[in-house]
């Protein structure tokens, strides 16, 4: 009963202090303090019982018609004992079975984004199953380097293999790893780089020290740097601003460190200003030949201006379809929003990544920098063609938001996926191969296309496979398809797939451990088979 006293009190002391000059500023009110209005009668809301004390002191100023009640203090505890507060992510689907007499022809742009395996590493670290629509198949798997061998000549080379592996609904299917792999650019053979990075700087990055990791990860790269390579400043929060105009790394690089150590958050998000600014200096600094590319660091959050990816695409579409290259690099978890990054960075021609930690950001601006930076294939797409002979049943794992219309395949005006030098994507199918299909029997053809960046043409190469190319048993299969097939069950269990209904994560953890134990010197592989036995558990 102390609270309706308290607030009779405060009532009979308000009339009392009717003729009191004095008036209570609202405006000062400040922490969980709110006002609204309805008439001549100001309600002031106070969520703190610890401070009545205080404000009844300076209730006696305020004026006779002012009405104050105490709420309770809120929890801050996560709605539906979610582990992170406003995430955002989007359920693309999972691709169906289709029977090749219906249809022979499988076309996809190519991915190699990495950001999901990296944000379900996050979730598991942090002691929590990844979200269901967080988890992209295709981008667990292309996190890993499945040891392709570059072409001998050309960009890309094509790999497929496969065999019968122990995650299938039954012994009459088989899966087949469609590699491709484009040729290596030594680091000291990439062309100049005119970097633009737009920094989220707003009061969410304060969280978690998000822009400390950011700080971290920048300057990283512009260590990397050559002296001929050029690097722009735009940071948002509530607006966008020009910190640091296009400036040659030679001489400058203290100055550009300096600029980035300085970076301070606060205030509201205003994306699609700081990409505007950021695309607008990058299109100054182009350079026929060069690398051009936006680098935006952020939680993918917008709440100010045009929020979502389409409508600030819109902003910079003329910019984007110039030459210039959007990489999206995400941090932080809760107030995080997976799908503005994942689909900028699609629109924006480049790829997306997720640092969880100071090592991933290593990889991504120190070892692989030249393949971050360097294009080498615009709108790449595959279109496999299965042999309704030889292949009765087929199904893409994975790629649900990479799916294209099978005319697509050579109409060089659809947009699609970005590679860059040394990169490489994996793609995994569930096929049933046809009765009485005999040894060497045509199986399909892959194809793949994509628009030469410097010169604008249209490159088309193609390569059969066969059922030689098959192994006729899972430990003759190649030790890193056993690590993709493995890699790409684990993410279909996560996001709770059709497919995987016959299946548990005590298995594919299993499985990870024998994996890891062939797949020897390989940091990711051994952190992969702890993170699945650490998942199990989770799951129980």
């Amino acid at each position: 009963m102390r609270r309706p006293i308290i607030a009779l009190l405060t009532a009979t002391v308000l009339l009392a202090a009717a003729c009191s000059d004095a008036a209570f500023d609202a405006s000062s009110t400040s922490g969980p303090t709110g006002t609204t209005s309805t008439g001549d009668t100001t309600r002031t809301f106070v969520d703190d019982m610890t401070t009545e004390a205080t404000h009844a002191a300076s209730i006696t100023m305020a004026p006779a018609t002012t009405v104050v009640y105490y709420l309770p203090a809120g929890g801050t505890d996560n709605p539906n004992d979610e582990p992170y507060d406003l995430t955002f992510f989007e359920n693309y689907g999972v691709n169906p079975r289709i029977d090749t007499l219906d249809d022979a022809l499988s076309t996809f742009g190519v991915d190699v984004d990495t950001g999901s395996y990296t944000i379900g590493r996050r979730w598991i670290r942090d002691g929590n199953l990844p979200d269901n629509d967080s988890v992209r198949v295709e981008e667990y798997v292309n996190f890993f380097d499945m040891g392709y061998e570059p072409p001998d000549s050309g960009a890309f080379s094509i790999i497929v293999d496969g065999g019968p592996t122990p995650f299938t609904e039954n012994d009459r299917y088989q899966t087949i790893r469609i590699g491709l792999q484009s040729y290596v650019v030594p680091a000291e053979d990439r062309p100049t780089a005119n970097l633009t990075f737009v920094i989220d700087v707003s009061g969410s990055m304060d969280r978690e020290n998000r822009l400390e990791a950011v700080k971290e990860s920048l300057l990283m790269l512009v260590d990397e740097l050559r002296q001929s390579d050029t690097v722009g400043i735009v940071v948002y929060g509530s607006q966008g601003q020009v910190l640091l105009e296009s400036t040659p790394v030679e001489g400058n690089r203290a100055e550009i460190k300096q600029v980035i150590r300085g970076l301070e958050p606060g205030g509201s998000t205003n994306a699609a200003e700081g990409l505007v600014l950021a695309y607008g200096m990058a299109a100054e600094a182009y350079t026929e030949g060069a690398i051009n590319r936006v680098i935006l660091c952020s939680d993918g959050v917008a709440n100010v201006g045009n929020t979502g990816s389409g409508s600030i695409l819109e902003e910079i579409r003329e910019q984007a379809t110039a030459g210039i290259n959007l990489v999206t690099v995400g941090f932080g978890m809760g107030n995080y929003n997976d799908v503005l990054m994942e689909q900028l960075a699609d629109d924006g021609d480049g790829f997306y990544a997720y640092v969880d930690d100071l090592r991933e950001a290593e990889r991504l601006f120190v070892h692989d920098l030249t393949g971050t930076l360097l294009t080498i294939a615009k709108d790449a797409k595959v279109q496999v063609e299965f042999d309704p002979v030889g292949v009765a049943a087929w199904r893409l794992v994975g790629f649900e938001n990479r799916a294209l219309e099978d005319d697509e395949f050579r109409d060089d005006t659809v947009d699609a996926g970005e590679i860059g030098a040394g990169h490489s994507v994996t793609a995994l199918y569930e096929i049933r191969i046809a009765d009485d299909t005999a040894n060497g029997a045509a199986l399909g053809i892959v194809r793949l296309r994509w628009l030469d960046p410097d010169t604008g043409e249209a490159v088309e190469i193609e390569h059969p496979f066969t059922t030689d190319d098959l192994s006729a048993e899972w430990a003759e299969t190649p030790e890193r398809f056993q690590l993709a097939a493995t890699v790409a069950t684990y993410a279909e269990i996560l996001r709770d797939s059709y497919w995987a209904q016959h299946l548990d994560l005590d298995g594919v953890a299993a499985e990870a451990r024998r994996v890891a134990e062939l797949v020897t010197g390989d940091e990711d592989v051994a952190e992969f088979a702890a993170l699945v036995t650490r998942a199990a558990n989770l799951a129980g």
